[in-house]
């Protein structure tokens, strides 16, 4: 059954009317910004002509099926392009003008660069007073890093999170996806509303900036504050009878947790003695100390099952539990279908392109507005048209590679 989430035409959603220019690329920023499409505000994506948003030209199977990048178009949806040069005076103008007629500006340049472009803060609030002025970063708008460049992986590893996900033989691991950026990502997009909202009540615009190194901190809050409170470590997983087990024909992820005997009833879920009667898994902090061993045994008698029946055993005594899945797997559950986070719209080259969703319910709204992302360039005459500026002059930009 196809998802009422699959249309392409949203009507009566709540950020129809606030236009958005959005200078950002890669992930964080259009993460922030694809939101606020979702839900009907106007996104125009300023490009750079020829190249556009990196993101375009990072899918490393591009030549595939047309090429253009699967990063791209899920990052992207919901905006129009507007391929700009910025770096010369009368490209800079048009942009500056966008901003004049905008309700937000959204970028994740480097320090310096709005600057050198005119698009700063004290220079954008003068020209647009009521303007909400957001920005990203890897490591902040000031201090030592501030030149740095940033990069969601380079945070995992500054903000002590891949430390923490060592492995077996305490060597820190990356995570391959980027929690940084989406993250942080929703994290701007809530202070554009906040600062909408605020607006409402004052008049007044805001600047607002998040940066990867302060979301993925704070994603560590009770580890951070455990930390600090009493330099002990938290690290869920290993204190805990937790961990992903084999099975006859898969793999389970236990979480043996909220139970005054949480390996009593793992046992007898499994059919297998109470290895909590044994003097050396009495407490939870002697199974964590003989973990190697406790694990050996918990571990077969995982294997003695198949997923269905240790999923099937394990939710009837009411212990947390589910099946590994592959991503194929995944997108395939039945629970998917019905929560309806998979979308599809019409893509000009690729016809019927599939992806996730925003995964917000929210009543009143029907669905969230789903238009596919633009090629590059796709949208600047229009974009230019509604500024004014006549056919005669466009013409000229594009002969002057200003436009493309």
């Amino acid at each position: 059954m196809a998802s009422s989430r699959t249309s392409n035409v949203a009507t009566g959603l709540p950020l129809e009317g606030i236009r958005v220019v959005d200078l950002t690329q890669v992930q964080l920023g259009p993460c922030a910004t694809q939101v606020l499409g979702d839900f009907g505000a106007e996104i125009v994506k300023v490009e750079r002509p020829g190249v556009g948003d990196l993101s375009r030209s990072t899918d490393p199977f591009i030549t595939e099926r047309g090429g253009q990048s699967a990063y791209f178009m899920a990052l992207n949806r919901n905006k129009r392009s507007l391929a700009i040069d910025l770096s010369g005076g009368e490209g800079r103008e048009i942009v500056i003008e966008l901003v004049r007629q905008a309700d937000v500006l959204v970028h994740n340049f480097r320090p310096g660069v709005v600057e050198r472009l005119g698009l700063d803060y004290a220079s954008m609030q003068q020209l647009n007073p009521r303007l909400i002025y957001a920005s990203g970063s890897g490591f902040g708008p000031d201090g030592p890093l501030v030149h740095k460049a940033g990069q969601d992986l380079l945070a995992q590893s500054m903000s002590g999170l891949a430390h923490r996900n060592a492995g077996e033989d305490g060597s820190p691991r990356l995570f391959p996806t980027a929690l940084g950026d989406f993250t942080a990502g929703m994290i701007l997009a809530q202070g554009v509303l906040l600062a909408l909202y605020q607006r409402e009540r004052t008049g007044q615009g805001a600047c607002l900036h998040v940066c990867l190194l302060d979301t993925l901190l704070a994603l560590q809050q009770q580890e951070a504050t455990q930390w600090m409170l009493r330099r002990r470590p938290v690290n869920w997983i290993t204190q805990n009878l937790i961990d992903i087990f084999r099975t006859a024909d898969g793999s389970v992820t236990l979480v043996g947790v909220f139970r005054p005997n949480p390996l009593q009833l793992v046992c007898e879920a499994l059919g297998i003695d109470d290895l909590s009667l044994r003097p050396e898994y009495v407490t939870l902090a002697l199974q964590m100390q003989n973990r190697t061993a406790l694990w050996l045994e918990l571990g077969a008698g995982f294997a003695r099952h198949s997923t269905a029946e240790c999923i099937d055993r394990l939710d009837r005594a009411d212990i947390l539990c589910a099946p590994v899945l592959s991503l194929d797997e995944a997108l395939k559950q039945p629970q998917v279908e019905a929560n309806g986070i998979l979308v599809s719209f019409d893509h000009p080259v690729h016809g019927e392109v599939r992806t996730t969703g925003n995964p917000l319910n929210f009543s009143g709204v029907e669905r969230i507005a789903l238009r596919p992302a633009p090629t590059l360039g796709q949208h600047t005459e229009e974009v230019l048209r509604e500024l004014g500026i006549a056919p005669e002059r466009i013409a000229k930009l594009r002969e002057a590679a200003i436009i493309n």
